[in-house]
């Protein structure tokens, strides 16, 4: 029979729950809006997601307030919340930042990068690869991010690090399109990829890096450019 930890006493009860409450409301919204189930500008009820958890709406709004932070819902004027639309008419310069960022900071990491930071974007690699085995699409798009941001953190420059970590965050849910485009099944090549890259940071080949990390740039863009283009023809067909 199992025994219910007590309550630290510097934690009271409703404390702890409305902790827990912040907790699943977030991780929960935030898996659904990445994977697209919530689409950019759907409204968000709070008071329909309270009783969903059933919880009340205060912890419901400290999770809107952690997904606001990371720029997946907005709050409008008016205090009413909606997840954060896509800018795609503005997508062609976002693109060409992307594609900017991913080469500056993997030539900055193979110039600059240390043992330690290698071996950490290694394990970054490992972790993605096992979510690519496993077709977990909100792990790939969570680990991509975080491989791609440590790297620029091993160039060093602190300014092209925090711009790429926001453009990668941006890009989050592009990313569920492009995994959606293979049927979420990564063709090995494209995983390939990634160790490529590494394995000229490793040898601190700066102009290898760069030519890697463009192109990997570039053939991501193109996949999610052919799947918004089909996604639009399809949507064209069913109407007619």
């Amino acid at each position: 029979m199992s025994v219910e930890e007590p309550v630290p006493a510097d934690q009271p009860e409703t404390k702890r729950k409305r902790g827990q409450g912040v907790g699943a409301v977030y991780d929960t919204l935030k898996r659904e809006i990445l994977n697209l189930t919530l689409e950019p500008g759907s409204a968000i009820d709070e008071v329909k997601l309270a009783e969903r958890f059933g919880i009340s709406r205060t912890p419901v709004r400290e999770a809107m307030v952690k997904l606001a932070g990371e720029g997946l819902v907005v709050t409008l004027p008016n205090r009413f919340t909606i997840v954060a639309p896509i800018d795609f008419p503005n997508l062609p310069q976002f693109f060409d930042a992307l594609t900017l960022m991913y080469r500056v900071t993997t030539r900055l990491a193979a110039a600059n990068r240390t043992e330690a930071e290698l071996a950490r974007i290694w394990e970054l690699q490992h972790d993605y690869t096992r979510a690519v085995e496993a077709r977990d699409v909100p792990m790939m798009i969570e680990v991509n991010r975080n491989f791609h941001a440590q790297i620029a953190k091993a160039g060093k420059n602190r300014y092209y690090a925090e711009l790429f970590e926001r453009l990668l965050d941006e890009g989050r849910r592009l990313l569920r399109l492009y995994y959606s485009s293979y049927n979420d099944k990564l063709p090995r090549i494209y995983l390939q990829e990634h160790e490529v890259m590494l394995a000229a940071i490793e040898k601190q080949d700066i102009d290898a890096a760069d030519r890697i990390a463009r192109a990997h740039a570039e053939q991501i863009i193109r996949q999610i450019q052919a799947s918004m283009t089909e996604d639009r023809r399809l949507n064209a067909d069913i109407s007619l």
